[in-house]
């Protein structure tokens, strides 16, 4: 059966994916408890210091969203890279929407139970970094290191010249020398 990836009903699908990334990322970072708001909020219930950033949230997960959106319409071989430091939660959002971080991580599951683990693990002692780690499904690279997206891009597709790098930087990113730097990385592409 042929999608229709225009058809408002899967453009419908896709924002109501968008929110729920959005919700899971802002509940990983200042949540502990209470992850589906079944009950008043308390101050019990919110970390006491919050490390990453909302502004960085919205934007990375409706490029993703619509990234995936744009991979399934056209069959391309394209990944994502995030440039944003602290905003690893973006990444553990999408891969719990998607299942692989409940496939990878059994304890965090995708009930009530599991909600709340992954939103307490988040920048939490004895949890998981705020910046796209290593160990998050699909993450390639340090996403907290502040200036490498897009020279891992740039190398991403001198190694695999049928690959769309998606890099996206963020603001603290693109003060870096790193970041300056890379910016004439377009010179080795043949274009």
């Amino acid at each position: 059966m042929a999608v229709d990836y225009d058809s408002k009903q899967y453009l419908e699908g896709v924002d109501t994916y968008w929110r729920a990334a959005n919700y899971l990322s802002v509940g990983q970072l200042f949540l502990r408890d209470n992850p589906l708001l079944n009950r008043e909020l308390t101050s019990d219930d919110v970390k006491v210091k919050p490390i990453g950033h909302w502004g960085t949230i919205v934007s990375q997960t409706f490029i993703y969203a619509h990234l995936n959106r744009v991979i399934n319409k056209y069959n391309l071989n394209m990944f994502y890279i995030e440039g944003s430091g602290h905003g690893g939660q973006v990444m553990v959002s999408n891969s719990y929407l998607d299942g692989s971080y409940s496939e990878i991580y059994p304890a965090i599951t995708q009930d009530e139970a599991g909600l709340k683990k992954l939103f307490k693990q988040f920048s939490f002692p004895g949890g998981v970094a705020s910046h796209a780690a290593p160990e998050t499904p699909g993450s390639i690279h340090e996403g907290g290191e502040l200036g490498y997206s897009l020279s891992h891009g740039t190398g991403a597709i001198l190694d695999n010249p049928d690959v769309i790098a998606a890099v996206e930087i963020g603001d603290g990113e693109a003060e870096t020398g790193p970041l300056a730097a890379s910016w004439f990385s377009d010179k080795f592409i043949n274009n």
